[in-house]
């Protein structure tokens, strides 16, 4: 297993500083720019994947390549959700890091070795129906970090209610390492403090709270980001 650094997204996910992150509704510099200028820490791009919430297909890494380039040029932190039943080469993955990407995830019932070789950094996913022996799997990656995309799809857009924040706080309980909670559920600034409280490392902002446009995105992703510092 690779020996992963230690970057600003990682010190502020152990150190509870709840940096928030923004997963681009699809792959558009000026949705990453309007995130990251609203305050935006970090963002997530997807490869090989039909996206559920919007209806976007992203494609491989060749076709995504070109804006991957250059999203690389805005120096902030970057994640990739790696794709489903495809997923990027050994090779794919390399450049990937040569990029200034840090960390990928993908459910980790889809989880293929090579990717765990790669120099980025693993951050597996729990789907709906996981298990603790699925989190143990997780627990059992040196060095892994953990996203929580618990939700049922027919409570996509819902809002964020107890029963949510019950598992999260079972996940972060039995997980010990940073879990990232992605917005399934429909994140308000005033969900921002009981998301901390359950013990969740950051939130994952996607196009139920961003919207798809540059406007949305900047409206929306301002208002969790002055919650989330406070």
């Amino acid at each position: 297993m690779p020996a992963y650094p230690e970057t600003k997204l990682t010190k502020a996910l152990r150190g509870g500083d709840f940096p928030v992150i923004v997963s681009l509704a699809r792959h558009d510099l000026d949705l990453a720019r309007a995130a990251l200028g609203a305050g935006a820490f970090a963002l997530k791009v997807h490869l090989n994947a039909h996206h559920r919430a919007t209806g976007t297909t992203f494609g491989s890494f060749a076709q995504e390549r070109a804006f991957f380039e250059n999203l690389a040029t805005l120096g902030v932190p970057l994640l990739v959700m790696a794709g489903q039943e495809n997923v990027p080469s050994a090779q794919e993955m390399d450049v990937l890091a040569d990029l200034g990407f840090e960390g990928f995830n993908i459910y980790v019932s889809d989880m293929q070795p090579h990717l765990l070789q790669s120099k980025l950094r693993p951050m597996p996913a729990l789907g709906e129906k996981s298990t603790d022996e699925e989190i143990r799997k997780i627990l059992e990656i040196p060095g892994a970090m953990m996203e929580a995309s618990v939700a049922a799809f027919a409570d996509y857009g819902k809002p964020l209610n107890e029963t949510d924040l019950a598992r999260y706080s079972e996940i972060t309980a039995k997980a010990g390492i940073p879990v990232i909670a992605p917005s399934q559920k429909n994140f308000t600034p005033e969900d921002m403090p009981k998301l901390k409280a359950a013990g969740i490392a950051a939130p994952l902002l996607g196009v139920i709270v961003t919207g798809t446009t540059p406007e949305s995105m900047e409206a929306a992703v301002r208002l969790i980001v002055e919650s989330a510092r406070r």
